[in-house]
């Protein structure tokens, strides 16, 4: 199965992802780390990334399809994918159509409250890139990685001043495709309106949508 998960930044895009690809034998793909590898081998292009994420905006559109496609091309992707936050604007999708097709696209309703709450608790393993949120899954110890013993951090995009710019910008930016996809037939929407729900909960939800 083929889907792109899509919503505002702090939705759970990738926390719900994380859940719902081994339940599906699919794997995960995350646009964002896909930017961030590149980041860390320090090529010319990932230093490019790297300003522009600091600074809150989103990367090229052409650069990003460029990652996805190599991503795609790899074996484990074959029989099916979560594509985690692409596409976010309508060229994006455009582009998508042209390297793939998707099933469905599974559009998590979060409100902006709800989506500063969320953003304003997230910490980040340095070394493993493990996602956790001291307001809604907290380390078992303050500061460190579950998984790996790493420190945890925030990022600069999850900082109060970035945030209400990404808000911002997806609702200039993403929210149009919202539409494109609903004219398709492919769009499910999945309401969360609670900031502490368990994310079982929500998987079970789209679990559902999807019909499994």
């Amino acid at each position: 199965m083929k889907l792109a998960f899509i919503g505002p930044p702090g939705s759970g895009k990738g926390t719900y992802a994380q859940r719902v690809g081994p339940k599906l034998g699919i794997p995960q793909i995350s646009t964002g780390d896909l930017l961030r590898e590149e980041v860390a081998k320090k090529t010319e292009i990932g230093k490019k990334i790297k300003d522009t994420m600091e600074s809150g905006e989103l990367v090229s559109d052409d650069i990003v399809a460029e990652l996805l496609k190599k991503r795609l091309d790899q074996p484990d992707a074959q029989k099916g994918f979560i594509l985690d936050g692409y596409p976010r604007n309508r060229v994006q999708a455009e582009a998508l159509e042209e390297i793939t097709g998707l099933d469905k696209v599974v559009n998590l309703v979060v409100p902006d409250e709800i989506v500063i709450y969320r953003l304003g608790g997230r910490r980040t393993c340095g070394d493993c890139d493990t996602l956790f949120n001291i307001n809604t899954m907290a380390p078992k110890k303050e500061g460190i990685c579950d998984e790996c013993g790493g420190e945890l951090i925030q990022r600069k995009d999850d900082t109060p001043e970035v945030i209400k710019d990404r808000l911002q910008t997806y609702e200039n930016e993403t929210k149009p495709i919202i539409d494109f996809y609903r004219d398709k037939g492919l769009l499910v929407d999945v309401q969360c309106d609670e900031a502490d729900i368990p994310p079982e909960v929500i998987v079970e939800k789209i679990m559902e949508k999807l019909g499994n």
